[in-house]
């Protein structure tokens, strides 16, 4: 595994260099990760990588790019929207030569339209707002504060807010709020049942399960190696 750069495109036509975790020895199926989103990337991302590491051993090629505003980019999250994060997937596509995605829980949000794949836990973006609405309200009460999920909304989309740490713009959330897993012949959705034990994304801390990463792994490796 080591760590390279891709161009990613900014709004007004320049771009800025950004960081991707890879496994890349040029063999013919290369794989990108399009990462979960916000918190949950943060709990899934060890996870994300040791499936990377089993794909590794199967003979294919993977590569994990940062987003932009998140991981070690440099960009500020708050004037992000999720289109920016789709054109930076589309960018470490084409750089990597991409032939697959494996799209984990919100990623699949952001997916090249014409990449074929997997996605693995779909989920809605208004689902991954309501989680971090949800934490910012326990939050407040603990300090002694009541606020109401639709005051915040209304807010946030007009505004902006900062949910769980995140300062998110009123046009991500807007867009957020709207943006659905594709339903798409070429992108096969993975339930959580066919990877076992309990979701890594519910859990109150970043961790791992070796088996959970077998599964998932050997999904895309029988499919791309038969």
């Amino acid at each position: 595994m080591k760590a390279e750069t891709y161009p990613c495109p900014l709004p007004g036509g320049a771009a800025a260099s950004e960081l991707a975790l890879t496994f890349v020895h040029g063999r013919a199926a290369r794989v990108l990760i399009a990462p979960a989103l916000f918190d949950e990337a943060n709990r899934m991302r060890r996870f994300s990588v040791e499936v990377m590491r089993r794909l590794d051993g199967a003979g294919i090629d993977s590569f994990l790019p940062d987003l932009p505003g998140c991981n070690e980019s440099e960009q500020n999250l708050a004037l992000v929207e999720p289109e920016d994060w789709r054109m930076a997937l589309e960018a470490a596509a084409r750089h990597f030569k991409a032939t697959h995605v494996l799209a984990i829980r919100g990623g699949g949000l952001l997916v090249p339209p014409k990449l074929p794949g997997w996605h693995y836990a779909p989920v809605k973006g208004a689902s991954l707002i309501k989680t971090m609405l949800r934490a910012r309200i326990i939050a407040a009460r603990e300090l002694g504060r009541e606020e109401s999920a639709a005051e915040l909304m209304e807010h946030g989309r007009t505004s902006g807010i900062e949910l769980a740490g995140w300062p998110l713009s009123a046009e991500m959330l807007r867009q957020l709020d709207q943006l659905v897993p594709p339903r798409r012949a070429n992108l096969v959705a993975i339930d959580h049942e066919t990877v076992g034990g309990s979701a890594l994304w519910l859990r109150a801390e970043p961790d791992e399960d070796p088996a959970q990463a077998d599964a998932l792994a050997a999904v895309l490796a029988m499919a791309l190696t038969a």
